[in-house]
């Protein structure tokens, strides 16, 4: 990482030399190690300086931090009107294959509020962000909720659970109106990007005893309606879509 570090905007190329007097190494050491970074494309030697520059592999290993970054980015706009509107709490989250990731995250500016720390993460079946990306990959859902990795809400068994998936699929929204916690209401819809696929889930999070039944259907048409905002600024033709 220190040999990597060496690389900078205003000092793109480097020799064998110049990094091992930065770095303290010998310049054996360094011609091993920028060796190995060449054969993984990390870094790449021009022909004619043979000094070294960072290489494309370097993208190949950021693209997928960089893609919800991007999506993190283009959501702040929407997500801060969400909560002005609502009141209440707006999250980010994307989807690691088998959890929900909150990236981002709005307060709501009231003294009583629903927030979780940034990086939490999520696999209980009662929660909105997950019925959210679990309805959008029906053939990982099954695998899951096979697995057992998905914990299904108290009393409700696998056959109703995609049942409820399906459900939400038609809706373009997840509710969880306290089951994975008595004190929480949530409800989540899907952010598309350009290719069509659901790359994160907008939820607004709230108290659970500020929020009534019919406040859910207001909640969830905001939701929605800012969650396709952001698919729109990825790229996304139909952010609308139904999850299956």
């Amino acid at each position: 990482m220190d040999v990597l570090r060496c690389f900078t905007s205003s000092e793109p190329s480097q020799s064998v030399t110049g990094i091992a007097a930065q770095v303290g190494l010998h310049k054996s050491s360094v011609s091993r190690i920028l060796s190995t970074l060449e054969q993984e494309s990390v870094v790449e030697r021009d022909p004619a300086s043979r000094k070294y520059r960072l290489g494309l592999g370097l993208i190949a290993i950021a693209g997928p931090l960089l893609a919800n970054l991007d999506v993190r980015h283009v959501a702040l706009g929407a997500m801060r009107t969400v909560a002005e509107n609502s009141g209440e709490t707006v999250a980010l989250s994307v989807w690691d294959g088998h959890e929900a990731v909150t990236v981002e995250q709005i307060p709501s500016s009231r003294p009583v509020k629903h927030t979780s720390a940034l990086g939490s993460r999520y696999s209980t079946g009662g929660s909105a962000t997950v019925q959210v990306f679990l309805a959008a990959h029906a053939e990982r859902a099954d695998e899951l909720l096979g697995s057992g990795q998905i914990e299904l809400p108290p009393g409700e068994g696998s056959e109703s659970y995609r049942r409820r998936l399906r459900k939400v699929g038609e809706l373009g929204y997840g509710v969880n109106y306290g089951e994975t916690s008595p004190d929480e209401a949530g409800v989540a819809a899907p952010v598309r990007d350009h290719r069509g696929e659901v790359v994160a889930a907008l939820l607004v999070a709230a108290p659970f005893f500020r929020v009534s039944e019919k406040d859910v259907e207001t909640i969830a048409e905001l939701c929605r309606a800012a969650a396709g905002e952001i698919g729109r600024r990825l790229g996304s033709h139909d952010p609308a879509a139904p999850l299956h």
